[in-house]
């Protein structure tokens, strides 16, 4: 992933916090991971046992120092708190999600949390489990966070995003370049509750970003939980830009700067994220 921003900020002192399947000590974080709080096993040491958590906490804030600055994050000098709420398989459960709710809410003044990238979604069989998580997220929300959830990838077909990225307040996000054709899974709307979601979309198809293991190296993946953290760590250099914002000004931002490419607003919401007249703004 190439830091397309040329703005000069890079997220510095504003904490993104992870829930995923954890995160492997990559010298491209070297300095930056400020806590990391395992739900699974509960081990002390960063660690990642599935791959899909360092690749997202590198697509948005990997500096790129292994690669001698080829492939960034978006916001390289972020601080990273990462939750393991995703076994190896890449499974979780609903307690533990709602359990790291509530520890970002104790701990997110001391860590300077400011965003949380949530690239995990869950069809819920039960609309108890569904509305249980979506007032977790929005616990998240009314406490001033930046929420940012993947829309999942169990599209085409309407009403297909996933839990907690159907809820109203956060920002969904979608995958710009899985919205047609063969490769449609990015999920759409309108959710149970007949809101149009996603909010807007960015690339996901074939992502390079950091990779477990000692040799420092990147993998490729694909789907909305790549296009996520790109919205995270957009979110991170506008407040690091300016500290000031509400997360509802944040919104509005993404919002008014997104690219339309013309779909229908349950699969492409706002359009896609145009990072340089976002950070304009």
């Amino acid at each position: 992933m190439k830091n397309s921003d040329d703005s000069g900020y890079t997220g510095n002192h504003v904490g993104v916090c992870v829930l995923d399947t954890g995160i492997f000590p990559h010298i491209d974080f070297t300095g930056r991971i400020l806590a990391f709080q395992d739900f699974i096993g509960h081990r002390i040491r960063p660690y990642d046992d599935n791959s899909h958590g360092t690749h997202v906490c590198g697509i948005i804030g990997g500096d790129g120092r292994a690669s001698e600055g080829r492939i960034r994050g978006i916001a390289p000098g972020c601080s990273l708190i990462v939750l393991k709420v995703l076994d190896r398989t890449g499974n979780g459960r609903k307690e533990d999600v709602l359990q790291a709710f509530r520890w970002i809410l104790e701990n997110k003044r001391y860590y300077g949390i400011r965003v949380v990238n949530i690239s995990v979604g869950t069809t819920c069989r039960r609309a108890e489990d569904h509305r249980v998580l979506i007032a977790g997220v929005e616990q998240l929300w009314d406490a001033g966070l930046v929420v940012v959830a993947a829309a999942g990838n169990q599209g085409p077909r309407a009403g297909s995003v996933t839990a907690p990225g159907s809820s109203r307040k956060i920002i969904t996000v979608g995958s710009s370049d899985l919205l047609t054709g063969r490769t449609a899974i990015s999920g759409r709307g309108p959710t149970f509750e007949c809101v149009c979601k996603p909010d807007l979309v960015a690339p996901g198809n074939h992502v390079l970003a950091c990779a477990p293991g000692a040799d420092n190296g990147y993998g490729v993946k694909s789907g909305t939980s790549m296009s996520t953290p790109l919205v995270a760590g957009a979110a991170a250099l506008m407040l690091e830009k300016n500290p000031e914002l509400t997360n509802v000004q944040i919104k509005m931002k993404l919002k008014e700067s997104a690219r339309d490419m013309g779909l229908p607003k349950n699969q492409q919401g706002w359009g896609e994220l145009d990072l340089e007249r976002f950070m304009e703004l």
